[in-house]
């Protein structure tokens, strides 16, 4: 059963999104907070898989919980959910840590796909958004903490890469390949190594902005 903490200023959003993901097998709400600051101190207590983060919210912003949580290293995966295509914000989300982000309008098909995915592992940083996220980085300098001119991969380790660009789990890609987990696990390791960046997440920009996939 995949645990989640859901985070919205709005009362009918978050019953809303409760009724849909209580028609999925292997998801529970095991919690919910209306603004950041109840969700910087209830998320550490709860301990959720995952958490569904309203970015625009009164008292503390979704994009400041996201900082204080990752900062107390309390950062469970969090999926940014927001009525606004909001490249910058959404940008400035996954550099906070955010696993990626959906608009709220989503389906309910692709709302469970999407905490299965992160709860296993995965990210969010699917090649449609991506391409119009890396437009803003331009923006942004010195956002993301990476390396210039990272060390050349692997024809194994950019394989890896594509997968992880494709949303997959350590698991999945491994199933995939056939080999094992663990050998995926170390291959991943080496990406962000080569990379110069500390998550998966930042990993696949990093690569989309250096056209590595």
């Amino acid at each position: 059963m995949i645990r989640v903490c859901l985070v919205d200023d709005q009362t009918l959003v978050r019953q809303g999104i409760r009724s849909l993901l209580e028609l999925a097998e292997d998801i529970e709400v095991v919690a919910e907070a209306g603004d950041g600051r109840q969700a910087v101190e209830l998320v550490p207590t709860v301990k959720p898989d995952v958490v569904l983060m309203d970015m625009r919210m009164p008292v503390m912003s979704g994009l400041e919980a996201l900082q204080a949580l990752s900062a107390a290293a309390a950062l469970p995966p969090t999926i940014i959910l927001t009525t606004f295509d909001d490249d910058q914000l959404v940008l400035a989300g996954i550099k906070a840590g955010a696993k990626g982000y959906l608009l709220k309008d989503v389906s309910l098909e692709q709302l469970v796909d999407a905490i299965q995915t992160v709860a296993g592992g995965g990210s969010l940083v699917q090649p449609a958004v991506t391409q119009r996220l890396l437009s803003g980085l331009e923006h942004m300098q010195n956002e993301f903490v990476s390396l210039e001119r990272p060390d050349p991969l692997t024809d194994r380790e950019t394989e890896i890469l594509r997968l992880m660009a494709g949303g997959f789990s350590n698991k999945e890609i491994a199933n995939s390949l056939g080999v094992a987990e663990g050998t995926v696990k170390n291959h991943v390791s080496n990406i962000l190594s080569k990379l110069g960046v500390r998550d998966r997440t930042r990993a696949v920009l990093k690569a989309f902005e250096l056209k590595l996939v």
